[in-house]
This record gives structure tokens, C-alpha cells and sequence, in this order.
């Protein structure tokens, strides 16, 4: 069988693979955004308490590997009664991961708009959650897109460690029919294709979203 004959053949079990894995990528960077909003305004506003937590929380996330906390959520729960299915393990572990890495790029955005800012807001009257709410939250939102989209990349391509603990994504698809086939080097070839079609599609995607949405003079 030649290499496009067997393409052909796998594709249909990859591209399902491909779907999983770019569910968890949607639902996982969902989740970053939910937690890494409030941590990012925890580590900017925040009282001690509030900074210290929030801190706490991006230096342990940030400080282990991706891959460990996988392992602690999928083989270490089910030791003190909680079992979680591939899936649902591998969307809170890449979730919780991408939060502490947004919530460093949300809190980048934050401080880069300037403090006068908010004082002119204060001084039209305006409390402090408003001056949030109306003044920094939509330029951080528009300041973060460059650095959110390298997270969202990264994230797909980080995905494929949720076969370690058997989420049946694309990776997963791969390494069931190597093992089946014995072409491995072939597969794997044609994953590598799937994964660069993506993230060029994605690419394309972010750099428009950003075109549009970017604050002129920066």
C-alpha cells in the first residue's frame, strides 16, 4: 500500500480524533478565560489575601508540568474516591493550565493601560468596579489578542498530551493504528499534516480577529 493509499485509508479515524482534540482545545481555553479573568484582577486590584491566593495559584500551575497535573486529575483522584473519565480529566487539566498562563497575558494587558486613565474615570464619578468594567476591561481584551492567540496555538498542539491518559484524540487515534499497521513513521506523518493544517487555519483566523479589533497608534 502506497503512503497516499494509506492517507486515505486512516483519515476517516484521525479526523475524528482531530474533532476531540479540538473540542478540548475550545472548552479548555474557555475555562482559562472564566478562572484567568478574576485571577489576573485578583493579582492587579486585589487585597493581600486575594493577591497572595491568586499568585499562589499561577506559581504552582505555571511551576509543574502540564503532563504531571494530568496525571494527579486521571491516576491520582481515584485513590482518595474521585474518578474522572479521559475526557473530563483532560478538559480541567488544560484548562486549569491555560488559566494560569492567561491570567499572566490579562494581567500584561492590564498594566500596560495607563493609570490616568482611571483616575479621570474616578474623577468623572465613576466607582472603581465601573472604571473596570467600562475603561479597562474592553482595551484589555483588545490589548491581549496577540499573546491569547499564541496560547490558543499552543494549546491545540499541548492537547496531544491528553493520550497519556487515553483521551481518545487524535494522538490516540494515531498510536492505535500504528500499532495496528506497524507504519508508524507514515501515521505519524499525516498527523503532523492534520496538526499543520489547524494551526494554519487558526492562524489565519486569529491575525484577521486581531487586524480588526487592534487599537490604533499601538
Amino acid at each position: 500500500m502506497s503512503f497516499l493509499e494509506l492517507a486515505w485509508n486512516i483519515l476517516p479515524k484521525l479526523l475524528a480524533g482531530a474533532v476531540v482534540t479540538i473540542e478540548l482545545t475550545i472548552i479548555a481555553i474557555t475555562i482559562g478565560i472564566v478562572l484567568g479573568i478574576p485571577v489576573a484582577m485578583a493579582r492587579v486590584y486585589g487585597n493581600k489575601l486575594l493577591y497572595t491566593i491568586s499568585t499562589f495559584f499561577v506559581e504552582i500551575i505555571r511551576g509543574t508540568p502540564l503532563l504531571t497535573q494530568l496525571f494527579i486529575l486521571y491516576f491520582g483522584l481515584p485513590s482518595v474516591g474521585i474518578m474522572l473519565s479521559p475526557f473530563v480529566a483532560a478538559i480541567i487539566g488544560m484548562g486549569i493550565n491555560s488559566a494560569a498562563y492567561q491570567a499572566e497575558y490579562f494581567r500584561g494587558a492590564i498594566q500596560s493601560i495607563k493609570k490616568e486613565q482611571l483616575i479621570a474615570a474616578y474623577s468623572l464619578g465613576m466607582k472603581k468596579v465601573q472604571a473596570i468594567r467600562h475603561i479597562v476591561l474592553p482595551q484589555m481584551f483588545r490589548l491581549v489578542i496577540p499573546s491569547w492567540s499564541n496560547e490558543l496555538i499552543y494549546l491545540l498542539k499541548y492537547s496531544s498530551m491528553a493520550y497519556m491518559i487515553q483521551a481518545p484524540e487524535i494522538m490516540s487515534q494515531a498510536r492505535l493504528i500504528a500499532s495496528r499497521n506497524f507504519r508508524t513513521f507514515e501515521v505519524f506523518i499525516v498527523v503532523a499534516l492534520i496538526y499543520l493544517v489547524l494551526v494554519l487555519v487558526l492562524s489565519k483566523i486569529l491575525d484577521s480577529v486581531e487586524r480588526r479589533y487592534r487599537i490604533p497608534g499601538l
